[in-house]
């Protein structure tokens, strides 16, 4: 059995392109949705779900972090309540572990088809879009469920080869996925969410603000996102568009 975990940007896209041209088919493809991505990741996402359907794949099923009452968890939200930013502002990933891992792991802990292959003895085979350029972040994963493959890598698709390969396909540029408050966002990438969607960026300096910090002076970790937007010049130069270090596909 084969699942991909897609992340909604140009590798997922590049990844489930290459399947197709290779013929291989999924058994299942999962989302994990913190409720915190850009309208064009959504967008794009609808849009791969009509390609997945002309193409003989399965739709991709959107999962969401739950509380024990089974309520969904709104990333934004949690750091808003606690008065904090989300974990890898302080050096941690837990954001990636509670709002991408875990949820996706639920489904398939509960889904018909995995729990038959694991009580067969078997194991999943679990893709992930890590590409050639940021080979360094993949990492041995397998563990008594899964078998993870990084399939980018074995083709030699570098982030160019990922986006010849989605123009040669005739799909648009998903463009990057992330959280509009993310972190991890280059300051060309903050001026960019500001000239774009100033709507997300007044929410990320709402979240920026409404934290009690000590150690660390804002989203930017040792900056803080509203001094970076203080400018007339919000457009970026020399724009390069690089995934963000979620694990979650790409």
């Amino acid at each position: 059995m084969l699942i991909i975990s897609y992340g909604g940007g140009t590798n997922s896209v590049a990844m489930l392109v290459g399947m197709r041209d290779r013929g291989i088919i999924p058994d299942h493809i999962t989302f994990a949705d913190t409720g915190g991505e850009k309208p064009n990741t959504y967008e794009h996402i609808e849009y791969m779900k009509g390609w997945c359907k002309d193409n003989g794949f399965p739709n991709i099923v959107i999962v969401k972090t739950v509380d024990i009452r089974g309520e969904v968890i709104v990333l934004e939200d949690k750091c808003l309540q606690e008065k904090k930013l989300p974990s890898i502002a302080y050096g941690f990933k837990a954001c990636s572990e509670k709002h991408k891992i875990r949820p996706q792991n639920k489904y398939y802990n509960n889904l018909p088809d995995t729990k038959a292959v694991w009580a067969g003895g078997g194991k999943v085979t679990k893709y992930i879009g890590f590409d050639a350029d940021e080979a360094h972040r993949s990492r041995d994963f397998d563990d008594h469920k899964y078998n993870v493959e990084y399939p980018l890598i074995e083709w030699g698709y570098g982030r160019a080869e990922c986006i010849e390969s989605i123009n040669a396909a005739g799909i648009p540029l998903p463009g990057k996925s992330s959280c509009f408050f993310c972190p991890s966002m280059k300051q060309s990438e903050i001026r960019e969410l500001a000239a774009v969607y100033p709507d997300l960026m007044d929410r990320a300096i709402a979240m920026e603000n409404n934290a009690e910090l000590t150690h660390i002076k804002g989203l930017g970790r040792s900056f803080r996102w509203q001094d970076v937007i203080a400018t007339d010049d919000l457009f970026p130069d020399n724009y390069i568009e690089q995934s963000c270090g979620c694990y979650d596909g790409g």
